[in-house]
């Protein structure tokens, strides 16, 4: 049976699959889980005195994938597709790279999840913009979470952050 959904659902067929396959859905909305790992983020210091920063856009993007584990089937466009775990603990002890980054980019940015293969890690600044940085740099995936999302799932090729 085929069916048009282009018009009901934010995400292309086959991202829209994954993320359903990882427990998504639309309206999902877990704050309680989002404002345990605020409190959480918000509550760590590094030995060194780094201290996370928490903002709306990244509560709003854990309440609705937080805790997913999304694995993509098929091949990619540009480049492999991503296995992603939204969890912003994995950032837990990355204040420091962190604040860096949001130093680089005048603005804020909080730790969002990881790439599971690579251990890259995925950042979420206040304006809803998302990165990785992993060890060959810090890459842009996109000016929301939907757009990020849908180029790690699709295999889409980021684009390299440069300095200045």
């Amino acid at each position: 049976m085929h069916t048009d959904r282009t018009s009901t659902t934010r995400f292309a067929v086959p991202v829209d699959a994954a993320l359903r396959t990882a427990g998504w859905q639309p309206g999902r909305w877990d704050i309680k889980q989002a404002e345990i790992w605020a409190d959480t983020l918000r509550d760590h210091t590094s030995p060194a005195g780094h201290r996370h920063t928490v903002f709306p856009a990244a509560v709003e993007a854990w309440a609705e994938f937080g805790g997913l584990h999304i694995r993509p089937t098929g091949p990619g466009r540009q480049i492999s597709p991503t296995s992603v775990h939204i969890d912003p603990l994995h950032g837990l002890h990355l204040a420091r790279t962190l604040g860096d980054l949001g130093r680089a980019l005048d603005t804020e940015v909080c730790p969002l999840g990881t790439e599971t293969d690579t251990q890259a890690l995925l950042a979420i600044d206040a304006q809803g913009r998302v990165y990785a940085l992993d060890h060959t740099g810090d890459w842009y995936l996109g000016p929301d979470i939907d757009h990020a999302l849908a180029t790690l799932i699709s295999g889409a090729r980021p684009q390299r952050l440069t300095a200045g």
